[in-house]
């Protein structure tokens, strides 16, 4: 096995068009609030319109040999992206300081990896990315319902709950520490 990291320009993003997929179908299987809703989630109705409705966007991948295994994808948005829309209000508006937030927005790594460090590594250049912007006061991360070792991670690193959005289908987490 050899790890590597390697940050993607987005005339590549279709590099991890896969891993998205499986991200949705393991969001999926986590679920016990409305699993039917990842039905129609995926690479093209998930990472796409992100990667649009974004001012700034980081992609970073690791790979074994040339085989990419994981990803994150981080954001930086106007906060009025996240004040309504099909999914309603992802948090109080008037509690973030600024008009841009931050956002791990997608982070996936292939179950036999996991584990053995690549997720705080993947995670480190994301934050280090999104702190780069000092515009940047909030970073929210959005875990989905079931998913308790995501959760447990982001804990582990700093983050902490702030609410839950769709009926507790999302668990909104949030650090302004960094």
């Amino acid at each position: 096995m050899s790890i590597t990291y390697e940050e993607l320009g987005f005339d590549k993003i279709d590099a991890v068009r896969d891993l998205c997929n499986e991200l949705m179908l393991f969001q999926k299987s986590k679920a016990y609030i409305e699993p039917e809703r990842f039905d129609t989630m995926s690479f093209e109705t998930r990472l796409l319109p992100s990667l649009k409705g974004a001012r700034d966007n980081y992609l970073i991948v690791a790979k074994d040999d040339e085989s990419v295994i994981a990803y994150a994808y981080s954001n930086i948005a106007n906060k009025n992206v996240y004040a309504s829309g099909p999914f309603g209000q992802f948090f109080d508006m008037d509690s973030v300081d600024g008009d841009f937030v931050g956002c791990l927005s997608q982070f996936f790594i292939k179950e036999e990896y996991r584990g053995i460090g690549i997720g705080s590594k993947l995670f480190d250049q994301s934050i280090s990315w999104l702190n780069n912007h000092v515009e940047i006061k909030d970073i929210f991360i959005y875990v989905s319902n079931g998913n308790s070792s995501a959760l447990n991670f982001y804990k582990s690193k700093g983050f902490n709950v702030s609410h839950e959005i769709m009926d507790g289908f999302i668990t909104v987490m949030r650090n302004t520490d960094f």
